[in-house]
């Protein structure tokens, strides 16, 4: 007989209806969330990643222009005493072009990661990671939010 491991995941749904709103909640989950974690984004190009990683940046203290990484694969921002590395995978095709990246050296300290299309690396994501969903509406500016392994509804309401 096989032994079955339950893990408890909250799933929130958010319905975000501009920029300004996927920031603020942004910064709601990067105020609250400790060093240490990793914030798995997954979207299509324009769902909002950098919107909500500009807030979430915010809310940790960190007063800095955030832009997306695309080129540079990964941007470090400091402030507030803390550290936060923004990763963007969108070039990423295996384990090879992970590894150059040098995600693994950031994994294992108190330093939060935050990384955009996580769907390309979701084989090396760590298993404890916050994953957001950012989806598109028929609406242009609304954005549906899916957040799992942080009790944002009991968090914030």
């Amino acid at each position: 007989m096989r032994d079955i491991i339950f893990k408890v995941i909250f799933l929130s749904r958010i319905i975000s209806g501009s920029t300004a709103e996927t920031e603020k909640i942004g910064f709601d989950i990067g105020k609250t969330l400790p060093g240490g974690v990793v914030v798995a984004l997954f979207g299509d190009l324009g769902a909002g990643k950098t919107s909500f990683t500009r807030g979430f940046a915010r809310g940790m203290g960190i007063d800095t222009d955030v832009t997306s990484p695309t080129f540079a694969i990964m941007n470090d921002y400091y402030g507030n005493g803390r550290h936060l590395y923004h990763f963007d995978m969108y070039r990423i095709s295996g384990y090879d072009d992970l590894y150059s990246t040098g995600y693994f050296d950031y994994t294992d300290g108190d330093d939060s990661i935050i990384i955009e299309w996580s769907e390309n690396i979701e084989e090396f994501l760590p298993d404890d990671c916050v994953r957001i969903t950012l989806i598109k509406t028929d609406n242009e500016n609304e954005r549906l939010i899916d957040i799992s392994g942080f009790d944002y509804e009991n968090t914030f309401n």
